[in-house]
């Protein structure tokens, strides 16, 4: 949802950024949507981990996917800005990532499917994993912070040239050009 409380497409480009968009640590927890088991379900009903997966997971589970997403949420916004990575967020991902993931499996009709005992520490351990993929893999320096004033979503930039600047050019972008040609319109006050 929007600011103004539009619904609009938001790819981040990875799973472990998906997880941003419920919320996240300080001033972001006023987002925050993962309150109970249902919640999390959801929230991986929508995710690119989706189709077929059979998940069991408790409030334990909620508590700790809040930890891991506060933690990928400073991470995320310090590698975008270039800023050292902080060992304490650092020691999040690694032990949820430490656990056994979600196990994919192929299905007669060649799609991905999930193996039976699906838990909220093999999801969580799944997230992590693709975050360490992200923060050491060819894409890691295009973790980018939307270039709109007053938002803060993260993604990751998989364009051609590399200059994605708007978490979706139909929300951001298009508002901070109109602003900007507005901008550049008004009359000089000097």
């Amino acid at each position: 949802m929007s600011h103004e409380g539009r619904p609009y497409r938001f790819d981040p480009g990875a799973l472990c950024l998906e997880l941003l968009t419920t919320g996240g640590p300080g001033a972001f927890a006023r987002w925050e949507v993962l309150h109970e088991p249902a919640d999390l379900m959801t929230w991986v009903e929508r995710s690119r981990l989706a189709d077929g997966l059979d998940l069991s997971v408790d409030r334990a589970d909620v508590a700790r996917t809040r930890a891991l997403r506060d933690a990928l949420f400073l991470l995320a916004a310090d590698r975008a800005h270039g800023r050292p990575l902080r060992r304490d967020h650092l020691d999040v991902v690694n032990s949820a990532a430490a656990e056994p993931p979600l196990v994919t499996r192929l299905e007669p009709d060649g799609t991905r499917g999930w193996a039976p005992g699906a838990t909220g520490s093999r999801l969580l351990s799944t997230v992590a994993r693709d975050a360490i993929e992200l923060f050491t893999g060819p894409y890691a320096d295009r973790i980018r912070e939307c270039g709109a004033h007053n938002c803060f979503l993260l993604f990751v930039d998989t364009s051609r040239p590399g200059r994605r600047r708007w978490c979706a050019m139909e929300h951001c972008g298009n508002r901070e050009k109109v602003r900007a040609h507005r901008a550049r319109r008004a009359p000089d006050t000097r």
